[in-house]
């Protein structure tokens, strides 16, 4: 079913839950994305919906329930650099790419234990598994 509607925007109760807490542009972008991908892979909804993600996942990174643009604009992670063939993990829209102190700050903002003592890369996993929290708890799960 297309995302998008007559005025161009996206259909926000057909979007996933997390975008429907982002911002009007980030609705925009999955929703475009994935209407185009659905035309272009024979309406194979499952990939579209990875398309869109991975687009999304170009300006936007997941913060708690939502998505907020990114500093920098460009792939996530090493999966998302690398393609769909790639057999890196996903960093499930935290922008590992983003600099130590960018993740610290978010993980202050999520309150996540033990911050002070983690590197770059249990950073990540931290504010994935918050962000999969704060997504949860959104959900009333």
């Amino acid at each position: 079913m297309p995302k998008t509607g007559k005025n161009d925007h996206a259909r926000k109760e057909e979007l996933p839950s997390t975008l429907q807490r982002s911002e009007q542009k980030a609705q925009d972008t999955f929703a475009k994305t994935y209407d185009s991908a659905l035309e272009s892979y024979d309406n194979d909804e499952s990939r579209a919906a990875r398309t869109a993600f991975a687009s999304l996942k170009h300006s936007y990174e997941k913060v708690g329930d939502h998505w907020e643009p990114k500093e920098k604009r460009g792939p996530s992670d090493q999966h998302a650099a690398e393609g769909l063939d790639s057999s890196a993990p996903s960093a499930g829209g935290v922008d590992a790419n983003a600099s130590k102190e960018h993740l610290y700050k978010l993980a202050q903002e999520l309150n996540v234990e033990g911050r002070s003592k983690m590197d770059k890369d249990e950073l990540v996993e931290a504010l994935q598994k918050a962000n999969d929290a704060a997504t949860r708890k959104a959900r009333g799960n």
